[in-house]
């Protein structure tokens, strides 16, 4: 999720620079987002998931059982193909809307913290309803539906996608989409907002001119700051994966909605049950953020030097 931004103007009251959204930044966040869940993103994600569905288990018991499925490759269930498919297509998504977004709101005269906040909630949303609906709602299916044991025979991912579309038709493999679109708009209005105001207080702080481009370790710092204090809303992932959770339990609610997804939630596990999985979600938000923020930034500038 590489976001190809505009810069912020170098002095009060200067326009934008805007860049110039092209194909080999869309490729950037291409590679960047397949780079991400592909290292620690999925381990992060499959801890994270097996927690807010699991909300017994601690975070021993969650490493234990997820090994127990799998052994390593236990903890990256789902990569193969609904994270792979998902990063590719996402991240290019994000660019696009997060950049326009950001340049109109930075040329309105907005603060680089107001705009990287609407540009990443616009972002947000645009890539929930056009790539992630499907594919985050089977990888959750991955991780948490049953798995054969001993000599049975094992579906395959793709099986149970058919089954649940020709079961519930379009709406099935799209279930829980509106939470993944909350979500991912406060996730990146947050990531994206705060990792600008991180960057303006590291300037001001060590007396660095607007337009002088900061250092890697301080984009490094800058963005681990606004990926790890985005994990506020973690009480939506939770409702997210309890809506396209594949565990039965008696009393859950057939037909979830967010509102009784939530009351469902609160009646079983109290307040604590919507903070399931912070550890790692705190873990994944810092290297998601530092990956499509710095990594994204600096190797976009690459790649534009290298072939304009």
């Amino acid at each position: 999720m590489a976001i190809a931004v505009s810069s912020p103007p170098s002095t009060l009251g200067s326009a934008p620079t805007k860049k110039k959204v092209n194909f080999a930044n869309l490729g950037v966040g291409a590679a960047m987002n397949m780079f991400e869940v592909t290292t620690l993103g999925q381990p992060f994600e499959v801890i994270k998931t097996h927690l807010a569905a699991n909300r017994q288990d601690n975070m021993i018991t969650a490493f234990k059982k997820i090994y127990q499925r799998g052994g390593i490759s236990g903890f990256y269930q789902g990569l193969i193909p609904w994270a792979w498919i998902e990063a590719s297509t996402k991240g290019a998504v994000l660019i696009f809307a997060a950049s326009e977004i950001e340049y109109l709101a930075l040329g309105s005269g907005v603060s680089p913290f107001a705009a990287g906040l609407v540009g990443g909630m616009g972002g947000g949303l645009a890539q929930a309803y056009t790539t992630m609906g499907f594919c985050t709602f089977m990888k959750t299916v991955e991780i948490t539906r049953h798995k054969a044991v001993g000599g049975a025979a094992q579906k395959s991912t793709f099986a149970v996608a058919n089954e649940i579309f020709k079961r519930e038709g379009i709406r099935g493999i799209n279930k829980g989409v509106n939470a993944v679109a909350v979500r991912q708009c406060t996730n990146w209005g947050s990531r994206l907002g705060l990792s600008r105001l991180a960057e303006e207080t590291i300037r001001k702080v060590r007396g660095i001119e607007s337009s002088t481009p900061l250092n890697a370790y301080e984009k490094i710092a800058a963005s681990a700051i606004g990926g790890g204090l985005s994990i506020w809303n973690q009480p939506i992932e939770v409702i997210r994966v309890e809506m396209q959770s594949q565990l039965k339990t008696a009393g859950r609610p057939e037909k979830m909605t967010i509102a009784n997804c939530a009351r469902w939630i609160w009646q079983t596990n109290g307040l604590k049950g919507f903070y399931r999985g912070s550890v790692p979600r705190f873990g994944l938000g810092m290297w998601q953020t530092i990956c499509m923020v710095a990594g994204g930034d600096a190797l976009k500038n690459y790649v534009n030097n290298r072939f304009k």
